[in-house]
């Protein structure tokens, strides 16, 4: 690898308007706008100096195939192009099956996801430095297939370019309620991967148990139903951390999807978005490479707020008491066809940090952390 040039001197923010409007259908989970509210509720809160602002390139397909197979890559541009799928492509692509539906921009919108990481990757490779990338971390891509709302691997391919330009040590930490599996197996054999999950229990897609090392390379912590911010603060303050400090890695990766946060309607974890914000302050000095990823979420009120304080972390920002008028403005636009957007409560339109959430720390999870011996 070449010697590294100068610096970032500050958080860098990567987005699109590929997201803004682009849905995967009005009864899916993914109907909700979020990159779009991010970067509106970031820009409103007067957070966002626009020469730290990149819009996202796309990937081409010989980026894309880095890791996935041409076969797969073309069935995606083909669902694109003809807005249908042939019965072929659903049997061996999962395109149009399991909860993943032929949109609009079923291929240029995750080719943009990954656009942004590989470029947020390629960057921090030589310019060493954090950046956020909210349309990232879709974690569950595997090489010849859909899977769990994600048709590429953005993550698995950004951690790709950090290692074809010559870094040797790279931790990548996943605090989504999900495991985060397509990422785990993309490097079960790769000792120069650490990857590290804390999710839901017993929750889809039923992979990532404590004793699950995948070829030595792996933590896994599945939290049990319930589980509060007191839970992530064990895992983060006698797990993440200490590995962290101990790796010393060259970059770290942190896929910090929302759907852990007690609104969420696709997970049973409690915890707060502060939680959240726990991890990015515990990992942004703990590496000279750090890139922020998104990831699931599917409450919009929950995930903008989360999100965009992340970047109000990076940057050393206060959340106000109460959202500017621009601010509430950008939340009090947004619906939610379930039964926690009836009545949304007033908190999530006027406050971006929630209140936290803590209980006495669950057993399960005290017994997770008595175990550390499993982590390699």
């Amino acid at each position: 690898m070449s010697p590294p040039a100068s610096p970032l001197v500050s958080p860098l923010l990567i987005g699109s308007e590929v997201y803004r409007g682009s849905t995967y259908g009005p009864k899916h989970p993914l109907a909700i706008p979020r990159v779009s509210t991010t970067l509106d509720l970031i820009r409103a809160l007067g957070w966002l100096d626009p020469a730290r602002y990149i819009d996202s390139p796309r990937a081409t397909v010989a980026e894309l195939t880095r890791f996935h197979t041409p076969d797969y890559i073309a069935a995606l541009q083909r669902a694109e192009a003809t807005q249908q799928v042939a019965p072929a492509d659903r049997d061996r692509h999962r395109i149009g099956a399991d909860g993943n539906p032929v949109y609009r921009e079923i291929f240029s919108r995750p080719a943009t996801s990954a656009g942004g990481v590989l470029h947020a990757c390629r960057l921090t490779a030589q310019n060493p430095g954090i950046i956020h990338v909210p349309g990232g971390g879709t974690h569950h891509g595997m090489p010849d297939r859909a899977s769990g709302f994600c048709y590429v691997n953005d993550a698995a391919l950004g951690i790709l370019a950090w290692l074809d330009a010559g870094l040797t040590n790279i931790l990548y930490v996943d605090i989504d309620a999900h495991h985060g599996d397509g990422v785990q197996a993309a490097f079960h054999d790769d000792a120069r991967v650490f990857t590290l999950s804390v999710h839901e229990a017993n929750r889809w897609p039923f992979t990532g148990a404590a004793d699950d090392v995948a070829g030595g390379h792996a933590a896994n912590f599945p939290l049990p139903e319930g589980a509060t911010d007191t839970d992530m603060l064990a895992v983060l303050n006698h797990a993440i951390t200490p590995l962290a400090s101990a790796l010393a890695p060259q970059a770290i990766m942190l896929q910090c999807g929302a759907d852990a946060l007690e609104e969420d309607p696709l997970s049973r974890l409690r915890l707060s978005n502060q939680a959240h914000w726990a991890v990015v302050r515990a990992l942004m000095a703990a590496a000279p490479r750090v890139v922020l990823l998104g990831g699931g979420g599917y409450n919009p009120w929950s995930v903008a707020r989360c999100w965009a304080g992340i970047w109000g972390v990076l940057n050393g920002q206060t959340p106000p008491e109460r959202l500017p008028e621009a601010a509430e403005a950008v939340l009090k636009r947004l619906t939610l066809n379930r039964a926690a957007g009836r009545n949304p409560p007033e908190h999530w339109f006027t406050t971006l940090a929630d209140a936290p959430r803590q209980a006495p720390l669950k057993p399960q999870t005290e017994a997770l952390l008595q175990n550390l011996r499993i982590m390699p």
